[in-house]
């Protein structure tokens, strides 16, 4: 290996002292020279090991309640110097600055400190001055040293250190230092997202550590990866590994069911990020059954979810259908084992947390970032437009039809009939086209529309799908309203005995 560095003189500094004891003992081992402060000299020193506090290297004791302890020119002259170039060798010898060969820093938990709820004086007391500086440092000159920033690369540096009786290469250096700059970018991003929580700034910073390659992308031949904490959100129990195309169906699949969150047992079946099939029960058995009776050609290989438990009798009969995925707060013993008959079947228990406020996706060569549509219709938040007004079967039914429409693509209509999803029409570049496409499905299982809830994601320009709508025996009707020929649908319903209400919110999802 080229350009390899023996270290004799290492920096140690951290928050965290888990793993670090294998690691100073072999230093000391090899005769490196310690330098360290606060608890970090302390634990060193209940090691039985000598180490040089950096308060004798700066003649300046740790300020200011701890704020001050390493920066100095005699720290970052350690670090800094290029020792290939003479006049840095030189001043090193005229102010007696200390070579330092590794610097061992990890950071406060800023983010863990936020996540916990703290005030903000406990916060702002974790954002890392020194620390940071020293990572920098020691990452920028990766040339001559090694910087070693986290405690998930402690048994990699370890196992280093071993196998070279403490010299390192240089391409391992740098590896490290790219390691070192990953670790302080995601630091400041974290920051900066912490004081534009309400986004006062125009500015997008995105930071995600915990990647994961996928077996492929929405084809084989794309790559795939996930970045996120998945275990944040879900438990899983049991299956193959998730890929792209089953993310993006659970992302859907999680978002519509929130809508549905604290209701009776609700069960959704999702294909393609739509739902094919959704009911809502007394029983989550019968939400099942009801589901599936939805599209149950579709049902096929789909993402399914609960919004309560999974009981042995809905498992019973989940486990004849092949399916990617099962979704729900938790599952019986008994229909855990049941589920685990396929052993390829993905099982995520989903925990209760907020989902992010914000929503990004790449578009051109940027980015387009926005508001989580966070409004969910309500029976009090209508307006009754029409002369008939819906009855309270049919109000049920307008509600739980637009909270399908919002989570359906567009174009879409979905007609809906005693909380029971009858056929959505989705993706459609009109607006007719979603409406006859859901009427056609109903009708190829054999579902009565006579009565039904129509629920439209935009207003209608026009009256033709109130008539498309009337002649197919719906008699409610739920749109956002806003066009500048509302009057025509309304007089169209008047004249044919339709209620029809208006949400005034719109619920595009392209």
């Amino acid at each position: 290996m080229s350009n390899e560095k023996t270290i004799k003189s290492a920096l140690i500094s951290v928050f965290s002292k888990d793993g670090l004891e294998p690691i100073v003992k072999k230093l000391n081992e090899q005769g490196v020279t310690i330098y360290s402060t606060g608890g970090t000299q302390k634990f060193i020193n209940d090691l039985g090991i000598d180490v040089v506090p950096v308060e004798e290297v700066t003649s300046y004791p740790s300020i200011l309640g701890g704020r001050v302890k390493t920066l100095h020119p005699k720290v970052f002259g350690g670090i800094l110097n290029r020792q290939n170039h003479d006049g840095d060798v030189a001043e090193l010898a005229a102010f007696e600055i200390p070579q330092i060969d590794v610097v061992i820093v990890d950071l406060y938990p800023f983010e863990k400190t936020v996540a916990s709820g703290a005030s903000e004086q406990d916060i702002i007391e974790k954002i890392d001055i020194g620390g940071i500086s020293l990572i920098r440092a020691a990452a920028k000159n990766y040339a001559d040293v090694i910087c070693v920033s986290s405690v998930d690369d402690y048994a990699e540096f370890l196992d280093l250190i071993s196998e070279n009786n403490g010299t390192i290469s240089e391409e391992n250096r740098k590896r490290f230092a790219g390691k070192a700059f990953n670790i302080s970018s995601h630091y400041d991003t974290a920051i900066f997202n912490y004081f534009n929580k309400n986004h006062d700034e125009a500015a997008l910073k995105i930071s995600e550590t915990k990647g994961k390659v996928l077996r492929y992308g929405e084809n084989p031949h794309q790559r795939g990866f996930f970045f996120g904490n998945f275990d944040e959100l879900f438990t899983k129990l049991h299956g193959k590994e998730l890929s792209y195309n089953n993310l993006l169906d659970v992302d859907a699949a999680v978002n519509l069911m929130t809508e549905f969150k604290n209701d009776l047992p609700t069960f959704a079946i999702l294909k393609h990020n739509n739902a094919c099939g959704l009911a809502q029960r007394n029983t989550l058995h019968q939400a099942y059954v009801d589901a599936l009776a939805g599209d149950p050609v579709s049902a096929f290989g789909g993402v399914l979810i609960s919004n309560t438990e999974i009981d042995v009798a809905t498992a019973g009969d989940i486990h004849k259908l092949f399916c990617e995925v099962v979704i729900a707060p938790s599952f019986s013993a008994e229909a855990l084992t049941m589920l685990q008959g396929k052993k390829n079947r993905i099982i995520l228990v989903l925990h209760d947390i907020e989902l992010p406020n914000m929503n990004v996706r790449s578009c051109l060569n940027g980015v387009l970032l926005q508001d989580r549509n966070n409004i969910t219709d309500t029976i009090e938040g209508l307006t009754n437009v029409t002369n008939s007004n819906p009855n309270d079967s049919e109000l049920e039914d307008l509600i739980f039809a637009s909270k399908i429409c919002k989570h359906t693509k567009s174009n879409t209509i979905v007609l809906a009939k005693n909380k029971q999803l009858c056929a959505s029409g989705t993706g459609q570049t009109s607006r007719v086209d979603a409406l006859e496409q859901a009427i056609h499905k109903a009708n190829s299982f054999n579902f009565d529309l006579k009565g039904a809830a129509m629920a439209s994601d935009a207003f209608f320009p026009f009256p033709d799908c109130v008539e498309i709508a009337k002649n197919a025996g719906i008699t409610a009707v739920i749109q956002p309203g806003g066009s500048i020929k509302d009057q025509l649908s309304i007089d169209y319903c008047n004249e044919n005995n339709l209620a029809m209400v208006f949400t005034g919110t719109r619920h595009f999802k392209h």
